[in-house]
């Protein structure tokens, strides 16, 4: 005979209700009571009946997951914690590619034309604005990541962009370096990512006294590693090159330290280099890569949470989450030390 929730309820000695909301995870229970409710689930052996709740309920048990780039590490890495963080709530993940254009993105959120019937969606999108998407949801609840303003409508969940390009700029400034350029501008309407990473960069120079030289500020067509690498021979080639440069992704922060260093440059003694989202490659390059590093667990747990509170007919406002970040400083802005014998 399979384990019921009035057995665990018994052993516990709880209500089955206790037992049903610790388990589904989505009401708040006492730390304590909590406690005792997993002991008798491990204890007794308890495997939830997924399917049989998801039809009582209403519900497919699955969520979209979907981002512009698949290829593009940070979205793998944050992937691989939303579908772990999931997996915990017994939700699938249907994992889609919208490839940054507007048309996908519609189609995404119309189930028609989707094809596939989410109970949620966790969304980060490039080509539509936060009301768009919020009318053509309709009753599909949504949660959106990146890098946007707070909505009144939508749930979000990111980290404060304009502070950690500010500290990224000020770690450069802290070193002595005076031509602080910046690669990944784009125009505000095309990608808000790159609107709030240049205002703390210029907070930042502004802060420190230095001037924000319009040559040092490099647009890019996209966020990939050739475009930082194109970016950093422009800005090498100029009369005054910069002596260090705050790239908005890591991606463009390793193309464009290794077209430097092809170039001759010495990283990091005549060219730092600051990166964005600490990627596992930059971990690995040489010189490993000093980058923004946001919490990307924190990002997944949070963004999971949030769509199974609306999946429970939360009616609170929109919530805002910015997740935590730091800086970690590495050999691309700070040569290792020689050990003596």
């Amino acid at each position: 005979m399979s384990v019921t929730l009035r057995d665990v309820a018994l052993d516990a000695g709880v209500s089955v209700r206790t037992v049903s909301n610790v388990v589904s995870g989505t009401v708040r229970v006492a730390p304590d009571t909590r406690s005792r409710v997993e002991a008798s689930l491990q204890k007794l052996g308890y495997r939830p009946n997924v399917i049989a709740r998801n039809l009582r309920q209403g519900r497919t048990g699955l969520i979209g997951l979907a981002f512009p780039e698949l290829d593009v590490p940070y979205f793998a890495e944050l992937a691989r914690a939303i579908v772990r963080a999931s997996r915990e709530h017994g939700l699938t993940v249907v994992i889609e590619q919208t490839e940054g254009r507007e048309e996908h993105e519609r189609a995404l959120l119309d189930g028609g034309a989707r094809g596939t019937v989410f109970d949620g969606l966790i969304l980060s999108s490039l080509a539509l604005g936060a009301d768009e998407i919020a009318d053509l949801a309709g009753n599909l609840p949504i949660v959106m990541l990146g890098e946007r303003a707070p909505h009144h409508r939508l749930d979000h969940v990111g980290i404060d962009n304009v502070a950690a390009a500010r500290v990224a700029t000020e770690h450069l400034v802290s070193l002595g370096r005076s031509r602080i350029a910046a690669i990944g501008y784009q125009h505000p309407k095309v990608n808000e990512t790159a609107h709030l990473r240049a205002r703390g960069y210029e907070d930042a120079l502004a802060d420190a006294g230095l001037p924000v030289d319009r040559s040092l500020c490099a647009y890019t067509d996209a966020y990939h590693r050739e475009d930082g690498a194109q970016a950093i021979r422009r800005l090498l080639d100029l009369p005054s090159p910069p002596d260090a440069v705050f790239c908005f992704n890591d991606l463009l922060a390793l193309g464009a330290m290794r077209a430097a260093l092809a170039h001759g440059v010495r990283i990091p003694q005549d060219l730092a280099i600051v990166g964005f989202d600490d990627i596992e490659d930059g971990r690995y390059s040489t010189p490993t890569l000093t980058t923004i590093v946001p919490d990307k667990e924190q990002i997944a747990l949070v963004a999971v949470e949030m769509l199974l509170a609306r999946l429970s007919d939360d009616p609170s406002k929109a919530r805002e989450h910015l997740a935590r970040f730091e800086l970690a400083v590495r050999e691309s802005t700070v040569r290792r030390r020689r050990r003596r014998g």
